[in-house]
């Protein structure tokens, strides 16, 4: 690797109640499970930070189960663990569509929810989802847990409110009415960051997400109260011109981006009448 691991110091905890102290006496260090970001980064010659705690074996965050009426996926639950539960393609599926366009199998077998969620990438594949579902992040430290809505996780780009001395240790999803729906688009059909990713539902109140067009993933409210009042196609893809912002990078422009978008709101509309 490019970065000098030398100067880098790692924590292993043997449980959870291990890892909280650690990132309260230590911190701040940053966590590592799947590292599928995290080594890309010291490849490139990129240190995130100075110390790490390695929380891959904590067995507390693993799990997919119901909670009364919620579903709740541990922070370490895989791609690959999230596309075979029966549990989440009956409850969520186009989260289990959302783990089949991430990576290839290497990367569905070691990145992870909540790897995803921390990462805070606006182009994170199961963001949206998370989104639509008004899913809530589960936030533990040694002070006790916390629930933050998923739609308020996120302050900024690369950024959230969990603090130094918590970690992500599960994510809880309520019961979602309705048709859902979920659509990526990138430069090939695998294997490619989104250029623009959607996930939507089409109940009493219609609910839509996207990924890839702001500093963090956006839910859609004027959109969606457009089309719950009974607006035109066109009408609703002018309420969403004016909720995303849009960029030109090396993946896409924000002319690009804001057409497929309001293209993906059709087809979901669409589909889904």
């Amino acid at each position: 690797m490019r970065a000098a691991l030398g100067s880098l110091s790692l924590f292993e905890p043997g449980s959870l109640d291990e890892a909280l102290r650690v990132l309260a006496e230590q911190a701040p260090v940053i966590p590592m499970a799947g590292c599928t970001d995290l080594y890309v980064a010291l490849e490139s010659g990129l240190v995130p930070g100075p110390s790490y705690i390695n929380i891959w074996g904590l067995s507390e965050l693993r799990g997919i189960e119901l909670r009364g009426e919620l579903l709740r996926i541990g922070a370490l639950t895989t791609y690959t663990e999230l596309i075979e539960s029966a549990l989440v393609g009956e409850r969520l599926p186009i989260l289990a569509a959302a783990a089949r366009e991430v990576g290839g199998a290497q990367i569905q077998n070691r990145g992870t929810v909540g790897g995803n969620i921390a990462n805070a990438s606006p182009a994170g594949d199961s963001l949206p989802v998370l989104a639509v579902a008004e899913a809530e992040v589960v936030l533990a430290s040694t002070a006790g847990e916390r629930r933050v809505p998923f739609t308020s996780f996120y302050t900024g780009y690369k950024r959230s409110v969990r603090r130094d001395d918590e970690l992500i240790v599960a994510v809880e999803i309520p019961p979602i009415e309705g048709q859902l729906w979920f659509r990526k688009v990138g430069t090939r059909a695998a294997q490619a960051i989104s250029k623009v990713v959607m996930a939507a539902a089409r109940g009493s109140s219609p609910r839509i997400s996207l990924g890839s067009v702001a500093a963090t993933v956006v839910r859609l409210p004027a959109t969606e109260a457009c089309l719950a009042g009974g607006g035109s196609l066109d009408q609703a893809c002018d309420a969403l011109a004016g909720e995303i912002q849009p960029i030109d990078d090396l993946r896409s422009s924000a002319a690009y981006r804001l057409r497929v978008a309001q293209n993906l709101l059709r087809r979901f509309w669409t589909e889904t009448a």
